[in-house]
């Protein structure tokens, strides 16, 4: 009798994990081969190591959930046209994969090579401040990341190559243990865009968004690419958050207004004035006649 209660709440876990998601993707055209990546729960002194080695202290959210698993990969294939590949994937690296950020060594490795802390300056952070975060009314958001001393950055999700997902801890000072952190997504430019104060929202929206590409950019202004929109609205149209939702104030769209003068930059052309129409000799000589005499056709003598 305990063993059944021990095997239906083994069963429960990756329910939990992934708050259903598993059963309403299958239900979805052309989504096939759902696939959650059971693990082992993650070992306490395997969390306290990184926090020791590391100088900072894990949220409680994310320590729960590396006691519950010690890392997260949910993927989904679609069928399209009798032909399979690789769509939606949900990441959370592993205790011993959530590594400090750092540019990858060169091949041809250089004695001077700049490195990201090399990049990171004042001028450039303002520049990267984004208008999504403040629009949330995110008052941290103001305050980015640094690639130097002042930030330790580590890497919770690769995005397949589309950015990093990191988790954040903000204004560290050398020797002192860092407790406050964030979740912040870096971008192809370097530019740091907020996403969540807590690790159990950033999850939240990350299963809320499908796993589905370049998801994270929709929290950036210029947004995903157009075949990551197409895939999103196809998918996801109920929580999809397209540029479609920018409005005049009319209530007019603001995409695909095409203004030509600006579009195509091609000379004005020079308005010439328009000519009269020419009046054949026969009509002149008529018209003189009726304004003299009044009948049409008829000089006066």
């Amino acid at each position: 009798m305990e063993g059944t209660k021990e095997n239906s709440a083994l069963k429960c876990i990756p329910e939990r994990l992934t708050l259903g998601i598993t059963g309403i993707l299958e239900n979805m055209p052309g989504v096939t081969d759902v696939r959650l990546a059971e693990r082992e729960p993650a070992e306490k002194r395997n969390l306290l190591s990184w926090e020791q080695k590391n100088n900072c202290i894990l949220p409680e959210d994310l320590r729960d959930f590396y006691l519950t698993t010690d890392g997260f990969t949910l993927t989904w294939n679609v069928k399209l046209e009798n032909e399979c590949f690789p769509l939606g994937c949900m990441t959370i690296n592993s205790v011993g994969r959530l590594q400090p950020l750092h540019q990858p060594t060169p091949v041809f490795s250089l004695p001077n090579a700049p490195s990201l802390a090399d990049l990171d300056w004042e001028e450039n952070s303002a520049e990267c401040v984004t208008d999504s975060s403040s629009s949330r009314g995110l008052a941290n958001a103001t305050t980015l990341p640094h690639f130097d001393s002042r930030s330790r950055i580590f890497e919770l999700d690769s995005c397949d190559g589309n950015g990093k997902v990191c988790l954040v801890y903000k204004n560290t000072t050398t020797g002192v243990v860092a407790q406050q952190s964030e979740i912040w997504f870096l971008d192809f430019s370097l530019c740091w865009h907020f996403l969540t104060a807590t690790f159990s929202s950033y999850y939240r929206l990350m299963i809320t968004h499908l796993g589905l590409p370049e998801w994270q950019y929709s929290f950036t202004p210029y947004g995903p690419s157009p075949q990551a929109k197409q895939w999103a609205s196809l998918y996801q149209p109920l929580t999809f958050r397209s540029e479609l939702s920018l409005t005049h104030s009319a209530g007019d769209s603001i995409l695909n207004k095409l203004d030509p003068t600006k579009a195509f930059k091609a000379k004005a052309k020079v308005a010439t004035p328009k000519k009269k129409p020419s009046i054949p000799c026969s009509q002149t000589s008529n018209a003189k006649s009726q304004n003299s005499s009044g009948k049409p056709g008829v000089a006066k003598r």
